[in-house]
């Protein structure tokens, strides 16, 4: 195994950047070039046909059976065109990943032959098994019926040849079984709750859309390594690893010089994130070695999911064609940065309102402030909530520790903006003046113009941030999906801007003029939520204890923050809004703790193979080759002067002796706690005997293979050490 390890670290050192295909034209030539957008549709489509649809799209309205077979045709000829010969309805079951079953477009001619045929029913609806998924025992094995349907706010692509037709998924007794259809009904709530108060202050307004910008981090590690890896290739995280001399302390990687390979998969991923429609802007080097980041411009939620989760899809592919591995998972690397995918959420106006940037005019301010208190006193009610959105066995991992937010939900608004809140609390009727200026900086170097000052800071403590115009969900995990997140977000700010407007309704039905009413009930909100308000260190234990105090969901345990999803409030929210109801919420926590329960046993299932078949022989043998050396030395220096010549050794031997036995120990406990956890037929506390009993011995027999890892000579060690793992050359 050691041979192994020298042979793929020197391949992986020795690899040279992979040379990319760059189209001649310029990305606005072939951006989108594989989307059935506007532009193709019109080319495809008939005029009524074409017609009818955009406006199905943008009124948020069915599409007639009618019209189907009209675009199946137009979409088939398009995919054909392009070479595509299959289809499938692309949709994201419980797994945070996507799911696809690819039908060729052949059917029978009735002449022994066959002819290319698409039809509006299998465009619109198809039928999956849906037991076959996680269900949360919605669907049992001889109930499998579940059915697709298309997504018409999504455009249909093509990718690897095959037609992929954005879907949402079902059961056969119509409960999601995904996370697009809540998603979907999430974005619908918060449009029409957001249309309703802002034409408080604008008319005009028809609709309220939810925008969203991720940020994606992700690690690179050369395929060859990661073969080598066991525990990197079935769980997507390394269980043992001594962390390297040198890591990220010298701060040299952040937005540092792209190493050529990289850069090259970079390039390589940004051309096919256009052809797809995807718009890549941003590329950089983040803080730990080995992690890079990856960010769009800012589309509407739904589009801006569905674009991520195809994002994860083709970044896996491009990756292994330059000889890397990508790794999504939140902590692949003990003692480094961790990697997030930091939400970018906004609301804005189909008049082009941004509803979070302040105004120029007091009344534009007054609803700047409005949906600002509305958001806040959401978060606030709910962050017990929007924390479980977005917990996970692999997440926990991250939470708390180097650049990612604690696990605890609140809110950083900067100094402006809570001056702003302060004025508002304690004034009648405060003085909302332009919020949209910003304070120059002169430097006093002639070559360097005047800087102008954002009116907040950054927090990266935070994990619900307000950063100018939008706020920053920091805490969400690279690995999973963001709807989880976005639905619940959403769906809570729905449901306190139905309260609010019926609030300031009930205020004005009693004579109250309507801005006073505004204010008064905005004013409310600020007092309500100031719990949630926090602008300084989240990783403080201080901020832990105030916290606690101002009654903030403090929980660790993931299994036990799952509990927040069926909690009376989110139970009643979720029912109100129409997002999810009680029986779709008690299936997800199933799947939430079924989840969390398998991903743990695998990890201890690895740990205990690689602690028993791979470490503990290794150590073994090298600690007979010090035992024999010992014993040899013994023979050639017997007398007494010679004790501390031999003690260095016999003290490695002991160390490695006792190490080992902590090792085998604590794998034969590990093995029967899940023994014993397993029989429990709860999947909640089934999930919590696996935090509480499976978890902790997975930490301690790392510790000590670690220990071990210092003390076996380095030609032995039979798995790639960080050093070796963590600097692409």
């Amino acid at each position: 195994m050691s041979m192994l390890r020298f042979k793929v670290v020197e391949e992986a050192f020795d690899r040279k950047a992979v040379p990319v295909e760059i189209p001649e034209e310029r990305p606005e030539q072939y951006y989108a070039r594989y989307v059935f957008n506007r532009a193709k549709m019109y080319q495809y489509l008939p005029k009524k046909t074409y017609e009818a649809l955009v406006n199905a799209i943008d009124n948020k309205q069915p599409l007639s059976r009618a019209l189907a077979d009209s675009v199946a045709d137009g979409m088939k000829r398009w995919a054909i065109d392009n070479g595509a010969r299959h289809y499938t309805h692309w949709f994201h079951p419980l797994t945070d990943g996507t799911a696809e079953k690819h039908d060729s477009f052949i059917d029978h001619d009735g002449k022994g032959g066959v002819v290319e045929e698409f039809s509006g029913k299998l465009l619109v609806q198809q039928e999956p098994d849906a037991s076959s998924f996680p269900n949360g025992g919605i669907r049992n094995t001889f109930e499998a019926r579940g059915y697709s349907a298309w997504d018409i706010s999504s455009p249909a692509f093509i990718l690897d040849k095959t037609l992929c037709i954005p879907t949402i998924f079902i059961s056969y007794t119509g409960e999601s079984l995904d996370y697009k259809t809540p998603l979907l009904r999430s974005l619908n709530a918060v449009d029409k709750a957001g249309t309703a108060v802002a034409r408080l202050f604008d008319p005009n307004v028809n609709h309220v859309i939810s925008y969203l910008g991720w940020e994606q981090e992700y690690f690179l590690v050369d395929e060859a390594l990661y073969s080598a890896r066991p525990d990197l290739a079935l769980t997507g995280r390394t269980l043992m690893g001594h962390e390297s001399a040198k890591n990220q302390q010298l701060e040299d990687h952040y937005f540092g010089a792209i190493p050529s390979r990289v850069e090259a998969f970079m390039l390589d991923l940004e051309i096919e994130c256009h052809k797809l429609g995807i718009p890549a802007k941003t590329r950089h080097n983040e803080v730990a070695p080995n992690q890079f980041e990856l960010a769009p411009i800012y589309e509407e939620t739904n589009l801006a999911n569905d674009h991520n989760l195809l994002l994860m899809s083709i970044m896996s592919e491009v990756a292994r064609r330059h000889n890397f591995r990508v790794l999504l998972h939140e902590k692949p690397f003990a003692g480094i940065n961790g990697s997030g995918k930091h939400n970018n959420w906004s609301l804005g106006t189909d008049t082009g309102v941004q509803l979070f940037s302040p105004g120029k005019t007091p009344e534009a301010n007054l609803q700047f402030i409005t949906f600002i208190a509305n958001v806040m006193a959401a978060v606030h009610k709910h962050n017990a909530l929007l924390k479980a959105s977005i917990s996970s066995a692999t997440n926990a991992h991250r939470l708390g520790a180097n650049e990612a937010p604690p696990a605890i939900i609140s809110i950083f608004t900067g100094s402006q903006l809570a001056s702003i809140l302060d004025q508002i609390e304690n004034s009648s009727d405060a003085r909302l003046a332009d919020l949209t200026s910003k304070e120059g900086v002169t430097l006093g170097l002639s070559q360097i113009p005047e800087i102008m000052m954002d009116n907040t800071d950054r927090n990266r403590t935070s994990p619900f941030a307000f950063t100018g115009n939008r706020f920053e969900f920091r805490a969400v995990g690279s690995s999973a999906n963001c709807a989880s997140a976005m639905l619940a977000l959403n769906a809570a700010v729905a449901d306190q801007l139905n309260s609010f407007k019926e609030a300031v309704d009930r205020r004005m039905a009693a004579g109250q003029e309507k801005r006073q009413a505004i204010i008064e009930e905005v004013k409310k909100l600020i007092i309500e939520s100031k719990p949630i308000h926090f602008d300084g260190n989240g990783y403080s234990d201080e901020w832990k204890e105030e916290a606690a105090r101002r009654g903030l969901d403090c929980e660790t345990s993931i299994p036990k923050i799952f509990d927040a999803y069926l909690s009376p409030d989110s139970i009643d929210m979720f029912g109100r809004t129409g997002v999810l109801s009680k029986i779709e919420l008690e299936a997800r926590n199933e799947v939430k703790w079924e989840m969390y329960t398998k991903k743990v046993q695998i990890e201890a299932r690895v740990l205990g193979d690689l602690a028993i078949n791979h470490i503990l022989p290794v150590a073994t043998r090298y600690q007979s080759i010090l035992v024999d050396n010992l014993v040899k030395l013994k023979s050639l220096f017997p007398d007494s002067k010679h004790e501390s010549l031999l003690a260095a050794d016999l003290q490695t031997i002991e160390k490695i002796s006792y190490n080992m036995s902590i090792i085998k120990s604590k794998v034969d406990e590990m093995v029967e706690a899940r023994k014993k956890a397993n029989k429990i037929t709860s999947e909640r506390e089934k999930a919590i005997a696996y935090h509480d009993t499976v978890v902790p011995a997975i930490d301690i027999i790392r510790r000590h293979i670690d220990k071990l890892e210092l003390m076996v000579d380095n030609e032995m060690w039979p798995l790639p050490k960080y050093r070796e793992l963590l600097f692409i050359r």
